[in-house]
């Protein structure tokens, strides 16, 4: 009874408080592609990525129901660094939609706007709300509308002490004159959330750390069990405590200033029975504090990353090529940074395409055969092996009324176009290809019918193309499978590669494109296709993660074209519209929304690509 008591009060005191707008509320999932294309339209860097900021403790002085429902004490304040662009999940401050709506896009072309990070976070908001202004003078009824909105929302200075009711004037003042203000008055509490401005103190990780990323495995960007959402935690790195050590506390707990809470959370693992309560923990969490605590789990991952004996892997091919990469923070192109290892399949044993696929392998044979050039006569010729007899007789009647006409071919000649072009299909063969794609069939499975039958519609056409998959283990372990050369047949030999393709490790996409570039820039034909089949991000053990690793693939793109290469890419990735426009273009790559019809469209797209 106590505990229904208690729920009913909760949801009668937490409503009570809840200054919301449900019913216009705005998500940054249904905004997202807009605010990204806008983002970049004004001008903003366009290798960002975009995802929702972790709502944050602001401090500041909450209304008597706030503070008896234990609510308010958090704001989702859009923040950017050198990687990501961080807009709130969720807007429903005003009761308008479209004031939400707007608040969405004001930030965004705030961001868009470089402001100098030095100067105080009064000074530099006005500063960018001015230089925003400025640039796009269509906004500024936009900006008025939402400051005419946002005040109304605020606690009035007469209801606030001296000190805080200064600060609030000094920030209304702000807002309403962009440039009127040099200094924010001090108070002994921070001041309210200013929703139009980016946020003050941006949840940064600690320096010194490493990155969350290092070590980490492969996201499974396929699961289905796991609820989507935009945010990412603000994360960093600490030694896990060895339990050993005593805590002497040599003052009284009530004079702490404030509380950190530490969770040993288990992250390769996501079996445990308290999973959900978990995650709804790490909602509830500032920051998230990770590390390796060296027990089971972690023991585990290093044996599986481990590279296989010489004798069980597959065969060496060469010595290692050294190839460069590209660093976007000191935009310096590395020399011989990374090593790519050629090798093709030790225990390949050769076979005949799988039953299951043979009757989609003969329809699609039918399909491609038509784009295979037939010979046709080529009248009114000089030479050729026929009298061409339409303009035989043309030429006689013109010569019998005396008509003089220009002199003209009469022969028909007989001739045969040919399809000009070679392809290189690049396949992904990382550990997350070992995530399944369907109930029924892995990443990976999905990947070797794709190469399947698009082996056996190319071999219909009579086009040159190779085969190659690749997966990396740090800059020093690049590896890069042959499937099918461009100087090799299409035969049960080429069969029994592609059945063995197996998930690899980490995917160091610069380094397998610069040599595949190498490789398709030696073929004489006139359109070079070099198609990439991607489940993921660029993503290796070391730094090669988030915009260091999106930059790197983008030169390695840039290079490619440079060469006279066409890039494309396919991709099940759910999330890759938010960066692969960036990489490969607006039209330069295509995404598979399910799985398990990659084999099937895959044979369609080269068709649509290269029909001459």
């Amino acid at each position: 009874m106590e505990e229904y008591v208690g729920g009913l009060w909760h949801k009668l005191v937490t409503h009570a408080a809840d200054r919301r707008h449900a019913q216009a509320a705005v998500t940054l999932d249904e905004i997202g592609k807009t605010a990204s294309i806008f983002f970049r339209a004004l001008g903003g860097d366009p290798g960002l990525n975009l995802s929702a900021t972790p709502a944050t403790r602001h401090g500041a002085r909450r209304r008597w129901l706030e503070w008896l429902a234990a609510s308010g004490e958090k704001a989702e304040l859009a923040w950017r660094d050198g990687e990501t662009l961080r807009l709130p999940e969720r807007i429903d401050l005003f009761p308008e939609r479209d004031l939400n709506r707007d608040l969405y896009l004001w930030l965004v072309a705030l961001s868009a706007v470089e402001a100098e990070p030095a100067l105080p976070w009064i000074v530099r908001s006005q500063r960018s709300t001015l230089a925003t202004l400025e640039r796009f003078p269509g906004l500024t009824a936009r900006y008025r509308r939402l400051v005419q909105a946002l005040l109304p929302l605020r606690r009035a200075p007469q209801q606030l002490p001296e000190d805080e009711a200064a600060q609030e004037q000094a920030l209304r003042r702000a807002l309403l004159q962009p440039g009127s203000i040099e200094t924010l008055p001090r108070a002994r509490r921070p001041f309210q959330p200013v929703p139009l401005w980016p946020h003050p103190l941006p949840p940064a990780g600690k320096a010194g750390r490493a990155p969350v990323g290092d070590g980490a495995p492969e996201r499974d960007e396929t699961s289905q069990d796991v609820a989507h959402s935009r945010r990412r935690h603000v994360a960093e790195r600490t030694d896990m405590p060895d339990g050993k050590d005593g805590f002497l506390m040599l003052f009284r707990a009530e004079s702490l200033f404030s509380w950190t809470e530490y969770i040993k959370v288990n992250r390769p693992q996501d079996d445990e029975e308290d999973a959900a309560n978990a995650a709804l923990a790490a909602e509830d969490m500032d920051a998230m504090t990770v590390a390796r605590d060296g027990q089971t789990s972690a023991a585990k991952l290093r044996f599986d990353l481990d590279l296989p004996a010489a004798g069980e892997d597959d065969t060496v091919l060469g010595e290692g090529i050294a190839l460069p990469e590209w660093d976007w923070k000191k935009q310096l192109l590395q020399p011989d940074y990374c090593r790519l290892q050629e090798m093709v399949a030790r225990r390949a044993a050769p076979c005949e395409l799988p039953q299951p696929l043979r009757r989609t392998a003969r329809r699609l044979r039918s399909q491609f055969q038509a784009l295979v050039p037939v010979r046709s006569w080529l009248k009114a010729q000089a030479d050729g092996e026929e009298v061409d007899l339409d303009a035989w007789v043309r030429h006689e009647t013109d010569r019998l009324i005396g008509v003089h006409a220009a002199e003209r071919g009469l022969y028909r000649a007989q001739t045969a176009q040919q399809r000009d072009l070679a392809c290189l299909l690049l396949a992904d063969l990382s550990l997350s290809t070992d995530a399944y794609a369907s109930d029924h069939a892995r990443v990976i499975d999905v990947i070797r019918d794709s190469l399947f039958l698009f082996s056996e519609a190319l071999s219909a056409t009579g086009d040159r193309f190779a085969l190659y998959g690749f997966s990396s283990l740090k800059r020093s372990h690049v590896r890069f499978h042959r499937l099918k050369s461009f100087d090799e047949r299409y035969d049960s030999d080429i069969r029994g590669r592609i059945a063995a393709i197996k998930p690899g490790y980490y995917t160091r996409m610069g380094a397998a494109i610069r040599h595949s570039t190498a490789l398709l820039s030696k073929q004489p034909s006139s359109q070079r296709l070099l198609l990439l089949l991607t489940d993921g991000k660029p993503n290796d053990l070391d730094r090669y993660e988030g915009r260091y690793g999106i930059e790197d693939t983008r030169m390695a793109l840039s290079e490619a074209r440079r060469q006279g290469l066409q890039p494309f890419c396919v991709t099940i990735d759910r999330e890759a519209n938010d960066y692969l426009p960036h990489l490969f273009g607006a039209g330069g790559y295509a995404v598979i929304r399910k799985p398990e019809d990659l084999p099937r469209e895959l044979p369609l797209l080269y068709a649509q690509m290269t029909r001459q």
